[in-house]
């Protein structure tokens, strides 16, 4: 598996984001998703040996298509200048948190969590965390995760969310308007020999706080349904 040449190729497009010069080049696409592919497929393998639940998955139900929605877009490029791949046990259309591997020159990096989620789903996952703090601090105060994971959500509610008490001492970490942690890498992460293990590593360490969230989402679907 080649990063280099996925990169390449991510570069060229950033530069000739155009119909014309795509379908010119469209073998070096082509080749860029295979080399992509062959990562994932990794991935998954090495996932799979901690988390059995994805084993299953191939690469296909985990890529989305290169082309860009543009019709409510001020960007009207067509083609997306990244590769990502989310593995999750319930597929890439589905709420089930999982892991993001995101390539783009500038631009990479692991993701564990999902977006989406609506507001109800959000505000049950707040009263999990409520109802099982100890639990959860014990996940994201963890040396390791702290590490990589310093911060819970992209977006934070400016004022405390309502339906809990007020003198409830860690309500900042039920202000997180998205539940995903992140990580990012520069272009010469991938350099290096070892990368994937580094990669897996971030994978294994979320684990434990996409199990605790993964609870209440499906939890939630099941009801619903």
């Amino acid at each position: 598996m080649d990063i280099k040449l996925i990169f390449d190729f991510l570069r060229q497009l950033a530069a000739h984001n155009e119909r014309e010069w795509f379908h010119e080049h469209k073998s070096l696409y082509q080749t860029a998703s295979q080399e992509f592919d062959k990562l994932l497929t990794i991935l998954i393998a090495r996932i799979g040996e901690f988390d059995p639940s994805v084993r299953h998955l191939q690469p296909k139900d985990c890529t989305w298509r290169i082309y860009r929605d543009t019709r409510f877009s001020l960007d009207k490029s067509p083609y997306k200048t990244h590769m990502g791949g989310f593995i999750s046990a319930k597929g890439k259309k589905s709420l089930h948190l999982g892991y993001y591997f995101h390539l783009e020159p500038g631009g990479s990096l692991y993701a564990g969590g999902t977006y989406g989620l609506t507001p109800k789903q959000i505000q049950e996952v707040r009263y999990s965390i409520y109802d099982e703090i100890d639990t959860y601090r014990k996940i994201i105060e963890n040396k390791k995760f702290k590490k990589f994971f310093p911060t819970v959500g992209d977006e934070m509610l400016k004022v405390n969310p309502k339906g809990f008490p007020k003198d409830f001492p860690y309500m900042e970490l039920l202000k997180p308007k998205d539940f995903t942690v992140w990580h990012h890498f520069d272009d010469s992460f991938f350099d290096q020999p070892d990368f994937i293990d580094t990669w897996v590593e971030l994978a294994k360490v979320s684990k434990p706080f996409l199990d605790f969230i993964n609870y209440t989402v499906d939890d939630f679907e099941r009801v619903e349904r």
